[in-house]
């Protein structure tokens, strides 16, 4: 198959897409696939890539793939095109311009987005794909869309009985006056509410961002207030959490929540890990950039009981938001008295070296290498299951 990689993007998680792409890319049985690389730049172009950078990343098992931003490469998309015309650009996989008489279409089995955060985790890219009618991996625009909202994914949760950490939203428009940045008394009322429900220490996390950019830990008025100003930077809604002194607990997720019950595309969950920061809590360094930023248990310490416990809420949490392909779904276990909380949804999370993921699947038996194919064939069940769905009466 010739699989189309997309990855950078225009987040603030450009960076970590490099480094999840290059190890998935590494992982691609390149005995019976193409990898055609499309790097996304920071401000949303999309880049055909040479299949020396493809090369280049081979021979080094420390490198991070690049983007060549030559404006030659463009890439273009044609809504309705399909595999065989939807992505187009006027250059070849070597680089080289096409001859006149030569298609600029890029034969495309199936995408496999390596995106994270915002234009790539919150459905705009998979809608996308879908107007262009190209298969793809992960889960739906829907779904994707839902997860990287914290707000409306508690929500849903709430409404199926599952229990999350308690929270207060704070809206842009709540605290914002005259579309000015200055923070008006409804900031301090929120404030209030939060300190009166919770207590310090409180976290503040931006509503639609993930591996943990513009989160904060805070101890005071003062530090909350700063907080929740830097988030806003990264979101239009911000979430105030209460900080539970907790063990943080995750399970992998893989299937088709909404078109299989049995085989490949079942919803399964795998083996939970459990993250020991050695940071404050387990923020972006200690995610990413600092290998010795936390411990990666897994499996967790838990008893049998209490790992199946986990692998069930999971995959309920999965099925209540329509997910398919895979997503890490993450816990928090309340040190004072067990209580477990459902925190959040990651549908396209880390795939780096150190990232849980793809370790908590490989501690079940499912290797790195096994999981992409995986994907790869839930995400053309999918397609083939959606395209035979009738959309005219005609």
């Amino acid at each position: 198959m010739n699989i189309a990689v997309l990855y950078g993007g225009k987040s603030g998680e450009h960076e970590v897409s490099l480094r999840s792409a290059s190890s998935v890319v590494r992982r691609i049985d390149r005995t019976k696939h193409t990898v055609i690389l499309i790097g996304i730049a920071k401000d949303g172009r999309w880049y055909l890539q040479s299949q020396k950078e493809l090369t280049r990343v081979f021979a080094d098992d420390s490198a991070f793939l690049r983007i060549d931003e030559n404006p030659a490469c463009l890439v273009r998309i044609l809504p309705g095109g399909g595999s065989n015309a939807a992505l187009q650009c006027g250059v070849n996989l070597e680089g080289k311009a096409r001859k006149t008489d030569e298609s600029c279409a890029i034969q495309t089995d199936i995408v496999l987005p390596v995106l994270h955060g915002s234009y790539g985790e919150d459905g705009l890219v998979q809608g996308l794909l879908e107007m262009a009618e190209l298969p793809y991996c992960g889960c739906t625009a829907l779904s994707s869309a839902l997860a990287m909202d914290k707000e409306q994914t508690k929500k849903v949760w709430m409404q199926e009985g599952l229990q999350v950490v308690p929270f207060v939203c704070i809206k842009s428009a709540d605290i914002m006056q005259d579309g000015s940045a200055e923070q008006s008394g409804v900031f301090e009322k929120f404030a209030v509410l939060a300190e009166k429900q919770f207590g310090y220490p409180l976290f503040v996390k931006p509503a639609c961002a993930g591996s943990s950019v513009g989160a904060a830990k805070v101890n005071s008025r003062e530090e909350l207030k700063a907080a929740v100003q830097n988030a806003f930077l990264w979101d239009e809604k911000v979430l105030i959490e209460q900080c539970i002194d907790a063990r943080e607990i995750e399970c992998s997720v893989t299937g088709n929540a909404a078109i299989s019950a049995s085989g490949k595309t079942a919803v399964t969950s795998y083996t939970p890990g459990e993250i020991a920061p050695t940071h404050g809590f387990y923020d972006y360094d200690a995610k990413y950039t600092d290998p010795d930023g936390a411990r990666l248990l897994i499996p967790a310490s838990l008893t049998g009981d209490e790992l199946q416990r986990v692998k069930t809420i999971a995959e309920k949490a999965y099925r209540a938001l329509d997910c398919s392909g895979l997503a890490r779904v993450d816990f928090f276990i309340d040190k004072k008295d067990g209580t477990l909380y459902l925190n959040e949804i990651n549908t396209l999370p880390g795939f780096t070296s150190i990232s849980m993921f793809p370790k908590m699947c490989e501690a079940a038996g499912l290797s790195y290498a096994e999981l992409i194919e995986l994907l790869l064939e839930q995400g053309l069940a999918r397609f083939k299951k959606r395209r035979s769905l009738k959309t005219s009466f005609v």
